[in-house]
């Protein structure tokens, strides 16, 4: 997921409605006549890109399993483009819709923006290699989930709908929940409960394809050697159990408003 700006301020709002404009600015949790609201606010301190992986490969000691110089394998040019063979970088980070290398903690560049973007980790650093270190890494990772490219694509593709249109649901519960009238709460309720159900899939395929491939911190080229290749989760997959916490806790308001209100 791609941010503009500095920092990212994400509000997940869950308002059935309520009689004035104060209960509107109510604390937390505020049961007053037939409203119930849960608020959460989370600040992101982040340049512009959310990950759901971080990925570091400043460590990669494909040298040693063959003892041969590397040359020519990293960059350290962060306007080159992705994907052309000029050089791996030292960070990659995976997002919903494109991913991004960096050379340093802060100098990289980032792929085109593309929906349901399938998350495809080996395919991204082996198009930066040059044509013989991407043949010696594919001797290295064969058989891992690391490199099933096609395993990883189809559910991160998966995986990015169940978190769309759970996003959808959840957008429209909010705005069914703010007219005063029992039916349109029930249908709050339905949506809220099916926008819980959806992002919980979608984040929990997100966690099982970052768990499956951190597999790879552990693999050694060769005797003694490990690869040194870190994978770790990102921020992107705790905002995602956090939306389905706060989806699944604001059920309850939703539910005894149904049960409630007689408007």
């Amino acid at each position: 997921m791609y941010v503009r700006g500095r920092s990212l301020m994400v509000t997940i709002l869950s308002t059935p409605a309520g009689r004035t404009n104060q209960h509107l600015i109510s604390p937390l949790w505020n049961f007053h006549g037939n409203s119930q609201r849960l608020r959460l606010w989370v600040k992101i301190l982040t340049r512009r890109f959310i990950a759901l992986l971080t990925s570091t490969f400043s460590s990669y000691a494909l040298y040693q399993a063959f003892q041969d110089p590397i040359q020519g394998l990293y960059t350290d040019d962060a306007s080159l483009p992705l994907g052309q063979g000029l050089g791996l970088r030292q960070e990659y980070k995976f997002g919903l819709y494109s991913y991004c290398a960096y050379v340093n903690g802060s100098a990289g560049s980032c792929s085109n923006h593309t929906v349901a973007s399938r998350f495809e980790p080996y395919s991204a650093i082996t198009a930066d290699m040059l044509q013989n270190y991407s043949q010696y890494s594919d001797y290295i990772f064969v058989d891992t989930t690391f490199k099933n490219s096609s395993y990883l694509g189809y559910n991160s593709h998966v995986a990015y709908y169940f978190l769309l249109f759970g996003t959808l649901f959840a957008f429209l519960s909010l705005l069914t929940g703010v007219l005063r009238h029992t039916f349109l709460f029930f249908i709050s309720a339905a949506l809220a409960i099916l926008s819980t159900i959806f992002i919980l899939i979608g984040a929990a395929i997100w966690t099982s394809l970052v768990k499956k491939a951190e597999g790879v911190n552990t693999l050694q080229i060769s005797s003694g050697v490990p690869d040194g290749i870190s994978m770790s989760y990102g921020t992107g997959i705790y905002l995602s159990w956090a939306a389905f916490a706060c989806l699944a806790a604001s059920i309850v308001p939703y539910l005894i408003s149904c049960c409630t209100y007689r408007g």
